[in-house]
């Protein structure tokens, strides 16, 4: 049995049946694998789940029967094997098959081994189905070509339109680039003359100004990574950091601060000068926060556990700038999280616009007057950005956008400025800056 899929496999059943995210188990539970064995694992995870719809609707037609009357161990053992018939070309069809069948037999479902043996062997033979070849609806026909629900798919359209939708979606089932910035206790001329003599290749970010590009994650970069010098960000998070502007000496709060990617940047950007609270609803994810920051050596952040949706424990207009990067449905991430489009209801929208309205709304004020405050999401959909950003200035009259703050090559919405994985090649994300004189404390 290989290893890398077996442990694809099991990374796959705990996504499936733990809710667990595939990101966050592929860093924890790869690292004992060969450097080949560790590809070949994020390739069968990652790719499974970016072509899960696709890969069931091959599924449907090899066994002839749904997908839901297969026994989930059976169903992924065959998502698995497929995958590696249809997409990769250096895997010899008979290890495919072979290693399916045995992860059935490994799972204790021996009963399915001659249904997936029979399965994958007619879909090694059968190689030009095409499951997308007869579907005569557009969204249908997207829906399987890219693997995205439905539902998902025409919320953007009417928000989007139809290229833009197709192009989102088709950049979501790519890899995401490797960016990275420098820690808090890196001396950035040693690190990257460092990475330079180690044969790394690598580039300065056109979208992020502290952000380096590379094309994949090196052993040099590892290295550097486990030394705590260099730290893996995306793009688009790292200008949220910046947009925040924050200077030496001044206070910072960062309300929703898990991991931690932030405010350690925040850090970094103020030469650990400048004092930052970093809170977050739940302990064990600051404790994930603490050790970010020691191992950056970020020495200025301070930890509080606290619900952002209530009122803070602290007084009014206490910090300089407020950073509200706000819990969401995580929309411009899927590159990285492929799950998460199967995981997500419509009513699950609604639900994070109320909670991140009220997160705004408190956490407000806390800012004082002349202050910044940074509102955030790694969300494409308009009602958790746009029709968030409106209601507060609804409910706060005398605040303003300040633009000035924003990136002036992103695209801007009436309310602030996006990202986009098929546009910019950065997460999906909505930030915006704010800046007022007053904050009706009654509102």
């Amino acid at each position: 049995m290989s290893r890398a899929r077996l442990t694809a496999y099991h990374i796959l059943r705990r996504v499936e049946e733990e809710g667990a995210y595939s990101s966050v188990l592929l860093a924890l539970t790869t690292d004992d694998l060969s450097a080949s064995d560790r590809r070949l694992c994020y390739e069968l995870v990652l790719g499974v789940l970016r072509r899960q719809i696709w890969l069931d609707r091959l599924i449907e037609h090899y066994a002839a029967r749904p997908t839901d009357e297969l026994d989930p161990a059976v169903r992924r053992a065959l998502r698995l094997g497929l995958y590696q018939l249809r997409c990769l070309a250096r895997v010899p069809a008979s290890a495919a098959v072979n290693d399916a069948v045995n992860l059935v037999r490994l799972a204790r479902r021996g009963f399915a081994a001659g249904l997936v043996n029979a399965v994958l062997r007619r879909a090694a033979r059968e190689v030009e189905f095409d499951p997308v070849a007869a579907i005569a609806d557009p969204v249908e026909r997207l829906s399987v070509e890219s693997s995205h629900p439905i539902w998902l798919l025409k919320r953007w359209i009417a928000h989007f339109g139809m290229e833009e939708t197709r192009a989102f979606a088709r950049a979501n089932n790519e890899p995401a680039p490797v960016a990275f910035r420098l820690t808090p206790k890196a001396e950035s001329n040693a690190v990257l003359q460092r990475l330079r003599e180690q044969g790394v290749e690598f580039e300065a970010s056109s979208v992020a100004s502290c952000a380096w590009r590379t094309p994949a994650i090196s052993g040099a970069l590892r290295a550097l990574i486990a030394e705590g010098l260099i730290y893996l960000q995306d793009e688009a998070s790292q200008l949220v950091a910046c947009a925040l502007g924050a200077k030496a000496k001044e206070r910072v709060f960062d309300a929703c601060a898990a991991p931690g990617s932030k405010a350690t940047l925040i850090a970094a950007l103020t030469n650990n000068r400048a004092m930052i609270v970093a809170g977050d609803l739940h302990l064990h994810r600051l404790h994930t926060v603490r050790a970010l920051a020691h191992q950056q050596g970020a020495e200025n952040i301070h930890l509080v556990n606290l619900n952002a949706e209530r009122p803070l424990p602290f007084e009014e207009e206490t910090f300089d700038r407020v950073l509200v990067d706000a819990p969401c449905s995580g929309t411009g991430t899927l590159r990285r999280n492929p799950e998460i489009r199967y995981r997500l209801r419509p009513s699950d929208i609604a639900e994070l616009q109320a909670r991140q309205t009220r997160i705004l709304l408190e956490t407000a004020k806390a800012a004082r007057k002349r202050g910044r405050l940074v509102y955030s999401t790694c969300s494409v959909e308009p009602e958790e950005n746009e029709d968030v950003v409106r209601e507060f200035l609804r409910a706060c009259p005398q605040a303003r956008i300040a633009w000035e703050a924003l990136p002036a090559a992103l695209p801007r919405t009436d309310f602030g400025v996006r990202t986009w994985p098929h546009r910019e090649g950065t997460d999906g994300f909505f930030f915006t800056a704010v800046e007022f004189s007053a904050f009706d404390r009654t509102a």
